[in-house]
Formats: C-alpha cells, sequence, structure tokens
C-alpha cells in the first residue's frame, strides 16, 4: 500500500513560503535524524535551488537516531554544494542556540543591524520545527504538539537586531515517491495517522528492525527472534504481553501500536531507518531495472 498525505491547507503554505522565499538568505531545514533524506521534502530542494539560498540541515531528534549513522548523514550532507549539516536534539537545552552562528557564514554578506541575517525555518510535519523555534527564542510563541501538522500559517520573528525568523507549517509533497519512504515517514509519526494502517507500517518496521537491530528487539522483547520478520514480531510481541481482544484472540493491533511507540520515543534504543548507502542502493534498484534474460534489452 503506498502511503500518500497531503492536507488541503499545505498547496496555500506552499505558495506564501514559495513568495518567502524571495526575501529571506538562509533555510533552515529541520529534518528528523532517523530519516533525513526520506524526509526532506523535494519541494523545498527546488525552491531554495531556484532561488540560490543556501541551507543549513538541522539533524533533529538525534538522540533517537544511530549515532554512527547520523555521523554518515553529516558527512553526507556536508559534502554538498551550498549545505551545511548539524545534528542535535531541540529538546536539550542550549543546543539550538549553536544554529544562528552557523548560518552566519553562508551568508557573510548579512547579519548586521542594517542588514539582519533573514532565516526561514522549513520541514515536514512533526520533525521538531516548533521546539526548535521555542528553543531560539526561548519563549514558547510556537504550537508544539506530538501530531502532525500542528503550525498552519507563517510566523515572522525578532530573534536580535541582526536575525530574523520565519517559521513555516510543515509542508509535505503532492507524490511521495518511493513506497519505502511513506512507510518510513509513518513509522516515525512524521505523517497523519488517517493515511496509513498502523499493522502495515509496524510489519514495515519490524522487518527493517530485524535486519539492522535484532539485538536491540532481543533486548526489548526478550524472545527468541531467530528467523523472525515483522509479522513475527508482532505476533511475539501480542503473545508476551498478553494482548488479546477481550479475552480471546491476540490483539495484533494493540502489539503492533506498541512497536511503533516504542521506536518512536527511544524505547528500542537509538534507531536510523535509512542510511546514506541503504538510500543509494534503493536509488539504484530503481534507476537500473532488474535484468530479465527472456528480455535482455529491457
Amino acid at each position: 500500500m503506498a502511503i500518500q498525505w497531503f492536507p488541503g491547507h499545505m498547496t496555500a503554505a506552499r505558495k506564501k513560503a514559495t513568495e518567502t522565499m524571495e526575501r529571506i538568505d538562509v533555510v533552515i531545514e529541520v529534518l528528523d535524524a532517523r530519516v533525513p533524506e526520506a524526509g526532506s521534502n523535494p519541494m523545498l530542494r527546488e525552491m531554495r535551488e531556484h532561488r540560490q539560498r543556501p541551507c543549513l540541515k538541522v539533524l533533529n531528534k538525534a538522540d533517537l537516531a544511530d549515532p554512527a549513522v547520523t555521523k554518515a548523514w553529516l558527512d553526507h550532507f556536508n559534502s554538498q554544494k551550498n549545505v551545511k549539516a548539524i545534528a542535535l536534539s531541540c529538546k536539550k537545552p542550549g543546543e539550538a542556540a549553536k544554529i544562528p552562528k552557523l548560518c552566519l557564514p553562508l551568508a557573510p554578506h548579512r547579519g548586521t543591524t542594517l542588514k539582519p541575517l533573514r532565516m526561514m525555518v522549513m520541514g515536514i510535519p512533526n520533525v521538531g520545527k516548533s521546539t526548535f523555534i521555542n528553543a531560539l527564542l526561548k519563549r514558547r510563541t510556537a504550537a508544539v504538539g506530538d501530531e502532525p501538522a500542528i503550525t498552519k500559517n507563517l510566523q515572522f520573528f525578532e530573534l536580535n537586531d541582526h536575525m530574523q525568523l520565519v517559521d513555516t507549517p510543515g509542508m509535505m509533497w503532492p507524490k511521495i515517491e518511493h513506497e519505502s519512504d511513506g512507510f518510513m515517514l509513518a513509522a516515525s509519526n512524521l505523517i497523519g495517522r488517517n493515511a496509513y494502517d498502523e499493522q502495515e507500517v509496524a510489519t514495515f518496521l519490524g522487518d527493517l528492525l530485524m535486519q539492522r537491530y535484532a539485538t536491540q528487539v532481543q533486548q526489548r522483547y526478550k524472545c527468541d527472534i531467530t528467523d523472525m520478520d515483522g509479522v513475527g514480531l508482532i505476533e511475539a510481541i501480542a503473545q508476551l504481553r498478553s494482548f488479546r481482544i477481550r479475552g480471546k484472540e491476540f490483539d495484533y493491533e494493540k502489539a503492533a501500536i506498541t512497536l511503533l511507540q516504542d521506536f518512536r520515543t527511544g524505547t528500542l534504543g537509538q534507531i536510523s531507518l535509512e542510511t546514506p548507502t541503504s538510500r543509494a542502493e534503493m536509488m539504484q534498484r530503481i534507476l537500473v531495472p532488474a535484468y530479465n534474460p527472456a528480455h535482455p534489452d529491457s
């Protein structure tokens, strides 16, 4: 099942952000460190590249992501032209304070009282943009919640006498091109819950966890993981936790939600759902169709 989610208000938000892009100097793209490429809006990249705006990629929620994988992503992004990347957790005091100084070198002609540095904060829903804004301003000005699409309108803030911030609504793109991206975003709670089936997403997550983080799964659930896949993991959680429907059949839906919550909250440990290598391999499979001996020219 391909997952798609593009609420109506995002069309207007995209138009307004495109207009505002002309008047800003640096784009601050807030990403979920567990899915930094799957969660990067391609429309945002098109907008800033059209206006030739530099970008600071903030890999937020780094405390939930695999540190080794996050380092690989930082190396990957920092090798790109006009891009700087940093990993942090906006919930940790003082972490967000690093950001303005990192933006200054990206627009060296700005950052004075006469020419304030104008920064626009962008990203998809629920990556922590509002938490980031509040941490920068050291006061609660942006609405925060554990549901995607809390912010609906552009908001303008004076950070100090030589820096300005624009907060934008979380924006998805009209069509998620790659099916696995939709599942990764849903597993990370970056898509509205009405857009996906939780058991299907938990099965996808379980398969991935068994491939890359089986040891952490075993430590958490204390079960035999030999030859186990995503479906088997959900079944094991239901049995181990005695999740039943009216005391009879096992409640696999509740087990699926438990697995998703354990991942989202970090209870399973520091886990990343994609790496630069896995991303490159996925794109290679898409670009180069599998060889079919019956049609060697296909």
